[in-house]
Protein backbone atom coordinates (compact mmCIF):
# COMPACT_ATOMS: atom_id res chain seq x y z
CA UNK A 1 0.00 0.00 0.00
CA UNK A 2 0.93 3.78 -0.93
CA UNK A 3 -0.49 6.55 0.62
CA UNK A 4 0.93 9.33 -1.82
CA UNK A 5 0.73 12.79 -1.29
CA UNK A 6 -2.88 14.04 -0.50
CA UNK A 7 -2.80 17.52 0.59
CA UNK A 8 -3.35 20.85 -2.30
CA UNK A 9 0.05 22.64 -2.84
CA UNK A 10 1.25 24.46 -0.67
CA UNK A 11 -0.02 23.79 2.81
CA UNK A 12 -0.49 27.20 4.32
CA UNK A 13 1.01 27.57 7.86
CA UNK A 14 -0.22 29.33 10.62
CA UNK A 15 1.46 30.44 13.67
CA UNK A 16 1.07 30.55 17.31
CA UNK A 17 4.08 32.30 18.54
CA UNK A 18 5.53 30.56 22.21
CA UNK A 19 4.58 33.09 25.19
CA UNK A 20 8.04 31.41 26.53
CA UNK A 21 10.59 31.74 24.26
CA UNK A 22 14.25 32.15 25.65
CA UNK A 23 15.82 35.62 26.10
CA UNK A 24 18.50 36.47 23.54
CA UNK A 25 20.81 36.04 26.34
CA UNK A 26 19.74 32.87 27.78
CA UNK A 27 20.07 31.73 24.31
CA UNK A 28 23.24 33.19 23.58
CA UNK A 29 24.34 31.16 26.47
CA UNK A 30 22.98 27.81 25.05
CA UNK A 31 24.93 28.50 21.43
CA UNK A 32 28.55 29.40 23.55
CA UNK A 33 28.18 25.48 24.38
CA UNK A 34 25.10 23.70 22.70
CA UNK A 35 26.68 20.11 23.03
CA UNK A 36 24.49 17.93 20.76
CA UNK A 37 20.84 17.27 20.88
CA UNK A 38 20.02 19.07 24.34
CA UNK A 39 18.24 22.38 23.94
CA UNK A 40 15.84 22.84 21.49
CA UNK A 41 14.43 25.76 19.64
CA UNK A 42 11.38 27.71 21.28
CA UNK A 43 8.83 26.53 18.30
CA UNK A 44 7.85 23.27 16.24
CA UNK A 45 6.03 22.35 13.36
CA UNK A 46 3.10 20.38 13.49
CA UNK A 47 1.02 18.67 10.07
CA UNK A 48 -1.64 16.76 10.99
CA UNK A 49 -2.90 13.63 8.62
CA UNK A 50 -5.85 11.42 8.41
CA UNK A 51 -7.05 9.07 6.00
CA UNK A 52 -10.01 11.16 5.09
CA UNK A 53 -8.28 14.58 5.25
CA UNK A 54 -5.22 13.78 3.85
CA UNK A 55 -2.32 16.46 5.25
CA UNK A 56 -4.19 19.47 6.69
CA UNK A 57 -3.67 21.87 10.03
CA UNK A 58 -0.01 22.70 8.91
CA UNK A 59 0.85 24.89 11.90
CA UNK A 60 4.20 26.12 13.79
CA UNK A 61 4.00 25.56 17.35
CA UNK A 62 5.38 26.59 20.75
CA UNK A 63 8.13 23.55 21.63
CA UNK A 64 6.36 21.15 23.77
CA UNK A 65 5.16 17.64 24.76
CA UNK A 66 2.95 15.96 22.34
CA UNK A 67 -0.12 14.64 23.74
CA UNK A 68 -0.17 10.53 23.00
CA UNK A 69 -2.90 8.59 24.24
CA UNK A 70 -1.65 5.27 25.86
CA UNK A 71 -2.91 3.41 23.24
CA UNK A 72 -1.25 5.70 20.10
CA UNK A 73 0.24 2.89 17.41
CA UNK A 74 3.30 4.39 17.31
CA UNK A 75 3.88 3.03 20.87
CA UNK A 76 2.77 -0.37 20.52
CA UNK A 77 3.76 -0.93 16.95
CA UNK A 78 6.45 1.23 16.24
CA UNK A 79 5.06 2.92 12.98
CA UNK A 80 7.09 5.97 13.15
CA UNK A 81 10.26 7.51 10.89
CA UNK A 82 12.18 10.37 10.98
CA UNK A 83 14.99 12.69 9.07
CA UNK A 84 18.16 14.33 10.17
CA UNK A 85 19.63 17.84 8.08
CA UNK A 86 21.31 20.71 9.46
CA UNK A 87 21.16 24.26 8.83
CA UNK A 88 24.33 26.51 8.41
CA UNK A 89 25.01 30.36 9.26
CA UNK A 90 27.10 31.35 6.32
CA UNK A 91 29.64 34.06 6.86
CA UNK A 92 26.93 36.91 5.39
CA UNK A 93 24.44 35.84 7.82
CA UNK A 94 22.33 33.89 5.87
CA UNK A 95 20.74 30.60 6.92
CA UNK A 96 21.10 27.76 3.93
CA UNK A 97 20.50 23.92 3.96
CA UNK A 98 22.04 20.67 2.38
CA UNK A 99 19.89 19.12 -0.47
CA UNK A 100 16.44 18.92 1.80
CA UNK A 101 14.71 17.64 -1.53
CA UNK A 102 16.82 14.56 -0.86
CA UNK A 103 15.86 14.49 2.81
CA UNK A 104 11.99 14.61 1.66
CA UNK A 105 12.33 12.09 -0.93
CA UNK A 106 13.98 9.24 1.53
CA UNK A 107 11.35 10.45 3.87
CA UNK A 108 8.70 9.09 1.29
CA UNK A 109 10.38 5.68 0.63
CA UNK A 110 10.41 4.88 4.60
CA UNK A 111 7.33 6.09 4.35
CA UNK A 112 6.62 3.39 2.11
CA UNK A 113 7.85 0.91 3.67
CA UNK A 114 6.70 1.95 7.11
CA UNK A 115 2.57 1.89 5.47
CA UNK A 116 2.81 6.04 6.28
CA UNK A 117 1.29 8.76 4.61
CA UNK A 118 4.19 10.28 2.35
CA UNK A 119 4.38 14.10 2.85
CA UNK A 120 5.07 16.65 -1.14
CA UNK A 121 8.97 17.27 -1.44
CA UNK A 122 7.88 20.95 -1.47
CA UNK A 123 5.65 20.55 2.07
CA UNK A 124 8.87 19.20 3.57
CA UNK A 125 10.69 21.95 2.47
CA UNK A 126 8.59 24.67 3.61
CA UNK A 127 8.27 23.26 6.67
CA UNK A 128 12.09 24.17 7.30
CA UNK A 129 11.25 27.05 5.92
CA UNK A 130 8.66 28.22 8.56
CA UNK A 131 10.45 26.89 11.55
CA UNK A 132 13.11 28.45 10.55
CA UNK A 133 11.17 31.82 9.46
CA UNK A 134 10.43 31.84 13.64
CA UNK A 135 13.74 30.42 15.19
CA UNK A 136 16.36 31.29 12.95
CA UNK A 137 18.30 33.08 15.59
CA UNK A 138 18.68 29.90 17.13
CA UNK A 139 21.45 28.97 13.65
CA UNK A 140 24.66 29.68 15.61
CA UNK A 141 27.66 30.99 13.81
CA UNK A 142 30.47 29.65 15.62
CA UNK A 143 32.88 28.01 13.25
CA UNK A 144 31.82 24.20 12.59
CA UNK A 145 28.54 24.53 14.30
CA UNK A 146 24.85 24.25 13.26
CA UNK A 147 21.56 23.62 14.01
CA UNK A 148 20.26 20.21 13.45
CA UNK A 149 16.69 19.96 12.41
CA UNK A 150 15.41 16.48 12.74
CA UNK A 151 11.48 16.14 11.38
CA UNK A 152 9.43 12.90 11.57
CA UNK A 153 6.33 10.96 11.11
CA UNK A 154 4.85 8.97 13.73
CA UNK A 155 1.34 6.88 13.76
CA UNK A 156 -0.96 8.98 16.39
CA UNK A 157 -4.29 7.14 16.00
CA UNK A 158 -5.65 5.28 19.14
CA UNK A 159 -6.24 1.42 18.47
CA UNK A 160 -4.96 -1.83 19.28
CA UNK A 161 -4.43 -3.62 16.03
CA UNK A 162 -2.09 -4.79 13.27
CA UNK A 163 -2.80 -2.60 10.66
CA UNK A 164 -1.71 0.98 9.67
CA UNK A 165 -2.84 4.00 11.38
CA UNK A 166 -5.26 6.25 9.43
CA UNK A 167 -3.88 8.91 11.91
CA UNK A 168 -0.65 10.53 11.33
CA UNK A 169 1.40 13.70 12.57
CA UNK A 170 4.39 14.96 11.10
CA UNK A 171 6.47 17.53 13.28
CA UNK A 172 10.09 19.32 12.95
CA UNK A 173 11.94 20.07 16.11
CA UNK A 174 15.71 21.91 15.91
CA UNK A 175 18.64 21.46 18.12
CA UNK A 176 22.05 23.69 18.09
CA UNK A 177 25.20 21.61 17.73
CA UNK A 178 28.24 22.06 18.35
CA UNK A 179 30.99 21.15 16.30
CA UNK A 180 30.91 17.23 15.89
CA UNK A 181 34.94 17.09 16.97
CA UNK A 182 35.20 20.13 19.01
CA UNK A 183 39.54 18.92 19.54
CA UNK A 184 39.82 19.04 15.74
CA UNK A 185 38.84 16.01 13.55
CA UNK A 186 40.31 12.62 15.60
CA UNK A 187 40.42 9.17 13.93
CA UNK A 188 38.24 6.62 15.64
CA UNK A 189 38.23 3.21 16.57
CA UNK A 190 35.36 0.59 15.71
CA UNK A 191 34.01 -2.71 17.05
CA UNK A 192 32.82 -5.57 14.76
CA UNK A 193 29.59 -7.00 15.93
CA UNK A 194 29.97 -10.81 15.23
CA UNK A 195 26.71 -11.70 16.79
CA UNK A 196 24.00 -9.03 15.80
CA UNK A 197 22.69 -7.84 12.22
CA UNK A 198 21.41 -4.26 11.65
CA UNK A 199 18.95 -5.55 9.12
CA UNK A 200 18.20 -8.20 6.69
CA UNK A 201 16.72 -8.78 3.39
CA UNK A 202 13.41 -7.14 2.50
CA UNK A 203 13.51 -5.43 6.30
CA UNK A 204 13.25 -2.19 7.00
CA UNK A 205 17.28 -1.21 6.79
CA UNK A 206 16.93 1.10 3.85
CA UNK A 207 14.61 2.98 5.80
CA UNK A 208 15.03 5.64 8.42
CA UNK A 209 13.18 4.04 11.28
CA UNK A 210 13.55 4.16 14.88
CA UNK A 211 13.54 0.36 15.18
CA UNK A 212 17.12 0.14 12.98
CA UNK A 213 18.44 2.54 15.95
CA UNK A 214 16.98 0.26 18.65
CA UNK A 215 18.62 -2.93 17.65
CA UNK A 216 21.90 -0.94 17.19
CA UNK A 217 22.09 0.29 20.59
CA UNK A 218 22.97 -3.20 22.39
CA UNK A 219 25.86 -3.46 20.19
CA UNK A 220 26.82 -0.24 20.35
CA UNK A 221 26.91 -0.72 24.15
CA UNK A 222 29.36 -3.30 23.43
CA UNK A 223 31.39 -1.45 21.11
CA UNK A 224 31.63 1.55 24.15
CA UNK A 225 32.58 -1.72 26.36
CA UNK A 226 36.44 -2.18 24.03
CA UNK A 227 36.81 1.53 24.01
CA UNK A 228 35.22 2.28 19.94
CA UNK A 229 33.42 4.68 18.76
CA UNK A 230 30.92 2.91 16.68
CA UNK A 231 29.63 -0.79 15.66
CA UNK A 232 29.98 -1.89 12.63
CA UNK A 233 27.50 -4.23 10.87
CA UNK A 234 28.08 -7.31 8.31
CA UNK A 235 24.81 -8.56 5.99
CA UNK A 236 22.60 -10.69 7.57
CA UNK A 237 22.74 -13.47 5.20
CA UNK A 238 26.08 -14.43 5.12
CA UNK A 239 27.51 -12.35 8.01
CA UNK A 240 30.80 -11.70 5.91
CA UNK A 241 29.70 -8.52 3.63
CA UNK A 242 30.12 -5.26 5.61
CA UNK A 243 27.08 -3.39 5.69
CA UNK A 244 27.44 -0.26 7.66
CA UNK A 245 27.86 1.77 11.08
CA UNK A 246 25.60 2.08 13.39
CA UNK A 247 24.65 5.46 12.20
CA UNK A 248 26.72 5.80 8.89
CA UNK A 249 28.20 4.84 5.26
CA UNK A 250 31.61 3.26 5.04
CA UNK A 251 33.82 3.72 2.37
CA UNK A 252 37.56 2.74 1.22
CA UNK A 253 40.13 4.44 -0.56
CA UNK A 254 42.26 2.08 -2.22
CA UNK A 255 46.45 2.50 -3.54
CA UNK A 256 45.99 5.29 -6.67
CA UNK A 257 42.85 6.91 -4.64
CA UNK A 258 39.91 4.22 -6.38
CA UNK A 259 37.40 4.40 -3.87
CA UNK A 260 35.10 1.28 -2.67
CA UNK A 261 31.56 1.78 -0.89
CA UNK A 262 29.17 -1.28 -0.34
CA UNK A 263 26.34 -1.15 -2.66
CA UNK A 264 23.19 -0.30 -1.60
CA UNK A 265 21.17 -4.06 -1.25
CA UNK A 266 18.20 -2.95 0.54
CA UNK A 267 19.84 -3.53 3.89
CA UNK A 268 21.94 -0.03 3.66
CA UNK A 269 20.74 2.99 4.88
CA UNK A 270 21.15 5.45 1.51
CA UNK A 271 22.88 7.95 2.93
CA UNK A 272 23.02 11.94 1.34
CA UNK A 273 26.62 12.27 2.95
CA UNK A 274 27.67 9.23 1.23
CA UNK A 275 25.84 10.35 -2.30
CA UNK A 276 27.82 13.30 -2.11
CA UNK A 277 30.77 12.03 -1.52
CA UNK A 278 30.38 9.92 -4.44
CA UNK A 279 29.84 12.89 -6.69
CA UNK A 280 32.81 14.99 -4.80
CA UNK A 281 35.37 12.28 -5.44
CA UNK A 282 33.83 11.68 -9.31
CA UNK A 283 34.26 15.25 -9.91
CA UNK A 284 38.11 14.84 -9.08
CA UNK A 285 38.40 12.22 -11.62
CA UNK A 286 38.60 9.42 -9.22
CA UNK A 287 36.81 6.04 -9.58
CA UNK A 288 33.97 4.97 -7.37
CA UNK A 289 33.25 1.70 -7.23
CA UNK A 290 29.20 0.60 -5.28
CA UNK A 291 29.90 -3.46 -4.68
CA UNK A 292 30.13 -5.77 -2.18
CA UNK A 293 32.86 -5.32 -0.01
CA UNK A 294 33.71 -8.83 2.64
CA UNK A 295 35.63 -8.38 5.72
CA UNK A 296 38.50 -10.46 4.47
CA UNK A 297 38.60 -8.11 1.64
CA UNK A 298 39.01 -5.43 4.48
CA UNK A 299 41.64 -7.40 6.48
CA UNK A 300 44.16 -8.31 3.35
CA UNK A 301 43.87 -4.90 1.49
CA UNK A 302 44.82 -3.20 4.96
CA UNK A 303 47.69 -5.59 5.41
CA UNK A 304 48.90 -5.80 1.74
CA UNK A 305 48.73 -1.57 2.12
CA UNK A 306 45.99 -1.69 -0.78
CA UNK A 307 43.75 -0.09 1.10
CA UNK A 308 45.39 3.02 2.45
CA UNK A 309 42.76 4.91 4.23
CA UNK A 310 39.09 3.90 5.73
CA UNK A 311 36.45 6.51 6.71
CA UNK A 312 32.69 6.49 7.38
CA UNK A 313 29.71 9.77 6.62
CA UNK A 314 26.77 10.61 8.09
CA UNK A 315 24.83 14.26 8.76
CA UNK A 316 26.21 14.80 12.18
CA UNK A 317 30.07 14.11 12.00
CA UNK A 318 30.04 14.63 8.14
CA UNK A 319 33.20 12.20 7.40
CA UNK A 320 35.12 10.25 10.07
CA UNK A 321 38.30 8.92 9.49
CA UNK A 322 38.46 4.84 10.75
CA UNK A 323 41.66 4.30 12.27
CA UNK A 324 40.85 0.78 13.44
CA UNK A 325 38.34 -2.37 13.00
CA UNK A 326 38.59 -4.56 16.62
CA UNK A 327 36.95 -7.48 16.84
CA UNK A 328 37.27 -10.50 19.56
CA UNK A 329 39.57 -12.38 16.94
CA UNK A 330 41.82 -9.60 15.28
CA UNK A 331 42.03 -6.29 14.87
CA UNK A 332 42.67 -4.42 11.16
CA UNK A 333 44.58 -1.51 11.02
CA UNK A 334 46.65 0.73 13.88
CA UNK A 335 44.02 2.61 16.47
CA UNK A 336 47.19 5.26 16.68
CA UNK A 337 47.16 5.70 12.55
CA UNK A 338 45.86 9.84 11.07
CA UNK A 339 43.50 10.60 9.26
CA UNK A 340 44.24 9.37 5.61
CA UNK A 341 45.18 12.78 3.23
CA UNK A 342 42.05 12.28 0.79
CA UNK A 343 39.66 11.14 3.87
CA UNK A 344 40.61 14.80 4.75
CA UNK A 345 40.19 16.20 1.65
CA UNK A 346 37.25 15.63 1.06
CA UNK A 347 35.62 16.55 4.08
CA UNK A 348 36.74 19.70 4.08
CA UNK A 349 35.68 20.79 0.13
CA UNK A 350 31.75 19.21 1.29
CA UNK A 351 32.01 21.19 4.89
CA UNK A 352 33.03 24.22 2.83
CA UNK A 353 30.33 24.02 0.02
CA UNK A 354 27.71 23.67 3.40
CA UNK A 355 29.20 26.40 5.01
CA UNK A 356 29.49 28.40 1.79
CA UNK A 357 33.30 28.62 1.76
CA UNK A 358 33.46 27.05 -1.72
CA UNK A 359 31.09 27.51 -4.45
CA UNK A 360 27.60 25.62 -4.84
CA UNK A 361 28.27 24.12 -8.66
CA UNK A 362 25.73 21.38 -7.94
CA UNK A 363 22.85 23.32 -6.56
CA UNK A 364 23.16 21.46 -3.53
CA UNK A 365 22.28 24.08 -0.86
CA UNK A 366 18.76 25.75 -0.48
CA UNK A 367 17.63 28.98 1.26
CA UNK A 368 15.94 28.70 4.44
CA UNK A 369 15.65 32.64 5.79
CA UNK A 370 14.56 33.87 2.47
Amino acid sequence: MTLAPTSTFPLQFELTPSQDARAEAEREVILADPGFGKHFTDHMVQIDWTVTEGWHNASVIPYGPLLLDPSAAVLHYAQEIFEGLKAYRHADGSIWTFRPEKNAERLQRSARRLALPELAVEDFVESLKQLIAVDGSWVPSAPETSLYIRPFMIANESFLGVRPSQKVGYYVIASPAGAYFSGGVAPVSIWLSTEYSRAGRGGTGAAKCGGNYAASLLPQQEAYEHGCAQVLFLDGETGEHVDELGGMNVFFVHQGGKIVTPRLSGTILEGITRDSIIQLARDRGLTVEERDVTIDEWRDGVASGDITEVFACGTAAVITPISALKSPDFTIGDENAPAGELTMSLRQELTDIQYGRLPDRHGWLTRLDA
